[in-house]
């Protein structure tokens, strides 16, 4: 009877011990990518593809008004003139920046549908590879 090889922090189990436990990361990998909607042939609403650029977008135009509306402030007296200086034009920007984010994104999702739809073979290729 071997006695397992002590491991650095003084515990009886080594760490071959622990790669030796049976481990189907193999089949979850695929089923747990990010990328699966991808493989899969499955058509899904307009809502499911564009909900993240919609919701991005309409995120970015609420902050970009607040940002109008702080900006706006500021030239009214009123007694934390600084704070609606500073904050304003950093609420604009970064409003400004996410509806330009969101627009941008849905020509790139509509490249990749138009992809999707060109090359069913290429299609049928990947899940017979990837889905065993």
């Amino acid at each position: 009877m071997e006695i397992p090889p002590k491991s650095p922090d003084g515990s009886e189990k080594s760490p071959q011990s622990k790669e030796l436990l049976p481990s189907n990361t193999a089949s979850t990998l695929c089923i747990s990518s990010r990328s699966e909607s991808v493989w899969t042939s499955e058509s899904r609403s307009k809502w499911d593809i564009y909900r993240k650029p919609i919701i991005i977008m309409s995120v970015g135009a609420a902050v970009f008004l607040l940002g109008v509306v702080i900006t706006s402030l500021s030239c009214i007296e009123i007694t934390n003139k600084d704070v609606y200086k500073m904050c304003g034009p950093a609420l604009l920007s970064m409003g400004l920046m996410l509806l330009v984010y969101g627009l941008v994104w849905i020509p790139i999702i509509r490249k990749k549908q138009k992809q999707r739809q060109k090359s069913p073979l290429l299609q049928r290729l990947k899940s017979f590879f990837f889905n065993r």
